[in-house]
């Protein structure tokens, strides 16, 4: 039975979800997953294809803005002011979260749809505690340390301070996305191990799209005066908190992008999981393991919610909006991984082999 609140926008994330499941699957498309091979192993195929994906949604998500197809102003990465501090801070916790857990938000949607248990404990977790922290027992505090940190900048994205030297807004939109994206696929296809991996190159090129996807879902086929939907693309901090409490209380909520979004990347995973024969149920080796997973889930949630996106909600969506903010709750998502991976706060390596 199809929800009466069903439209063209949560289908689009639907859509957009089951395709991300699949490609997620088959490629092991992970943020941590790249910079523990890049960092610790010395493989850099994976981060190449992060890489790559980044360059395709800031390319084509800048593209779609500058010719009015999608207005990122309103978005939750351009608005008129942010906390700099606690969106660092809220990257940091993520970051280390992410270590702990063994992966974000949306490799763990994944991996569930493949049978791993121990990603259902880490989904749950992190939905709780990411709606705790927007809206229940933190949520005080986040607030509070919002109110005394928050700054009006000058300057909410590059595009925005190169328009201060006179250059036109879509020239200079156009502009950076151009250098950045250039400089990322350059860093890309310039080694030849992933120049030969056209899966790796494929799931790079389909994530970047699917980014730009859901601006367009949600910022152009969304665009009703009188029920707008709110203007978002990836992201599975407050999309994952949404759909668990959705499942609890679907009848006092509205189905939107993200739900639907959460539920096609599981049906994805699932589905490729059962037709390629690579579903097979997982669990814990250890209590000592599933602490590990559920404090590593409590810090995603928390620090994805305070860093307003996750590795893919900021690395990649945020990112392509060319939002200041964004680079910050990067900068401490990237700290807070390598302060897990390495260093005097590495967080040891499990008996159990890494999910891929």
């Amino acid at each position: 039975m199809v929800p009466s609140d069903f439209n063209i926008v949560t289908g689009a994330g639907l859509l957009i979800g089951l395709v991300y499941g699949i490609v997620g699957l088959l490629s092991g498309f992970c943020l941590l997953n790249s910079l523990r091979g890049w960092w610790a192993e010395g493989d850099s195929r994976l981060i190449r294809t992060f890489a790559l994906a980044l360059a395709v949604a800031l390319a084509v998500t800048q593209c779609l803005a500058g010719y009015g197809a999608v207005d990122l102003t309103k978005s939750v990465y351009l608005q008129p002011s942010f906390s700099a501090p606690l969106m660092f801070a809220g990257g940091l916790l993520f970051g280390y979260g992410m270590v702990l857990a063994n992966g974000c938000g949306s490799r763990a949607l994944v991996l569930l749809g493949r049978g791993n248990l121990r990603s259902f404990v880490v989904v749950i977790v992190l939905g709780i505690t990411a709606q705790m922290t927007l809206r229940g027992l933190i949520a005080p505090g986040r607030i509070a340390l919002l109110q005394m940190s928050t700054t009006k900048p000058a300057h909410l994205s590059l595009p925005e301070w190169l328009g201060t030297f006179g250059i036109d807004g879509i020239l200079s939109r156009l502009a950076v996305a151009s250098v950045i994206s250039t400089v990322l696929v350059v860093f890309a296809f310039r080694h030849v191990p992933f120049r030969r991996a056209r899966g790796q190159i494929a799931a790079g090129l389909v994530v970047g799209l699917l980014v730009a996807a859901g601006w367009f879902a949600t910022g152009y086929l969304g665009a009703d005066e009188f029920n707008p939907a709110a203007v978002t693309s990836l992201t599975f901090i407050a999309p994952v908190a949404d759909t668990v409490q959705y499942v609890m209380l679907s009848t006092g909520l509205t189905l939107n992008f993200g739900i639907a979004m959460v539920a096609g990347v599981f049906v994805g995973s699932l589905l490729t999981a059962l037709v390629t024969r690579r579903f097979y149920l997982e669990a814990f080796v250890s209590p000592s393991h599933m602490l590990r997973s559920i404090v590593g889930a409590a810090l995603m949630g928390s620090g994805g919610a305070m860093a307003l996106g996750c590795s893919i909600g900021q690395g990649l969506t945020g990112i392509s909006t060319l939002a200041l903010s964004s680079f910050v709750a990067v900068a401490g998502i990237l700290l807070g991984t390598a302060a897990g991976l390495r260093g005097v706060l590495r967080v040891p390596p499990l008996t159990v082999a890494r999910d891929t």
